[in-house]
């Protein structure tokens, strides 16, 4: 029998849940819906479920399932919980892996989602060989894996490396973690979807993004109206681009990596986002790093933050 592991990326809309090999090939998952759960047990109910129709589907006697890894925001592991995730419907110290495991008799283990998916970038992805590098997830919020001499950077708690809420403007947008002017409040698929409605309101310029409510837009149309040249939906870009370059190019003193990788529904933009974000981060960078850090697209094949988390649990279970 073929041992594979679990890996789980949960975002603050959607939950995607894998089975991973050794040689990092998902070979089977699917999505669930992070919200709208009456509570935290019918949502791990709801993943064990999940696990269990995916393992059936491949067949129970050709696969054994070995453990469960477990990307998610503000995930520790040195608590085996998620700490009062900003973009979760659920407070406080959430005890993932022991509910977990109660659910699938299953050894699981957990992380911040960034730190999964740049864990799956250095193994399986293209920061393979790279000692020093970024991954900034652009999903529902902002997040980001940070390996520093070829080891994540992860404080003495478990939380470091939070770019996403370290202070893009002072006093402006409000965050869904308590503060203003996150980082992720600019740069994210929440954070477009904002810049995309204050341009709206401070141009008369003509739009196909005009006729879209705010519940009803993502990140995803401003990418088409991008491609058709809508004037609104470059503007956000740029915008954001900008913001994100110019804190990068901090990061980039602090670290100096080798590459920054882009993961995340916003990511898919490709160059709309980052060739700005490349340009401000030139721009307001040290001298002495310019020119040195590419900034690239994950490199790996699926789901970055999945097969990161499942690599998490290979490690542990080795």
């Amino acid at each position: 029998m073929t041992e594979i592991v679990v890996g789980i990326d949960i975002g603050g809309t959607n939950t995607v849940i894998g089975l991973v090999n050794r040689s990092g090939e998902c070979i089977v998952e699917s999505t669930i819906s992070t919200q709208n759960h009456a509570n935290l047990n019918t949502f791990i109910e709801a993943i064990s479920n999940r696990i269990k129709a995916l393992h059936h589907q491949i067949g129970i006697d050709n696969y054994v399932l070995q453990g469960i890894g477990i990307g998610a925001p503000n995930g520790s592991f040195n608590l085996g919980a998620i700490v009062d995730a900003p973009n979760l419907d659920w407070k406080g110290s959430l005890p993932i892996c022991k509910l977990i495991t109660a659910h699938t008799n299953l050894p699981s283990v957990v992380t911040n989602d960034a730190n999964a998916a740049a864990l799956g970038e250095m193994l399986f992805g293209g920061a393979q060989g790279m000692t020093d590098f970024i991954v900034i997830t652009l999903g529902t919020g902002l997040g980001s894996g940070i390996v520093s001499n070829g080891k994540l950077v992860i404080g003495h708690d478990g939380f470091a490396g939070e770019l996403g809420h370290t202070v893009a403007e002072i006093n402006g947008r409000i965050c869904g973690c308590g503060n203003r002017g996150c980082l992720e409040t600019y740069a994210s698929a929440t954070g477009i979807k904002r810049t995309v409605f204050m341009l709206l309101a401070q141009s008369n310029k003509a739009s196909s993004l005009r006729s879209v409510s705010f519940e009803g837009l993502t990140s995803k149309m401003v990418t088409e109206a991008a491609i058709q040249g809508d004037s609104i939906a470059l503007d956000s870009f740029e915008y954001t681009g900008k913001i994100l370059g110019t804190k990068l190019a901090d990061v980039v003193t602090l670290f100096s990596p080798e590459a920054i990788f882009f993961f995340g529904g916003v990511a898919k933009a490709g160059n709309f986002i980052i060739e700005p974000t490349k340009r401000y981060m030139e721009e307001f960078m040290f001298p002495v790093f310019r020119n040195k850090v590419q900034l690239l697209p994950s490199k790996l094949d699926g789901n970055a933050a999945v097969i990161g988390a499942a690599a998490l649990i290979w490690q542990e279970i080795k």
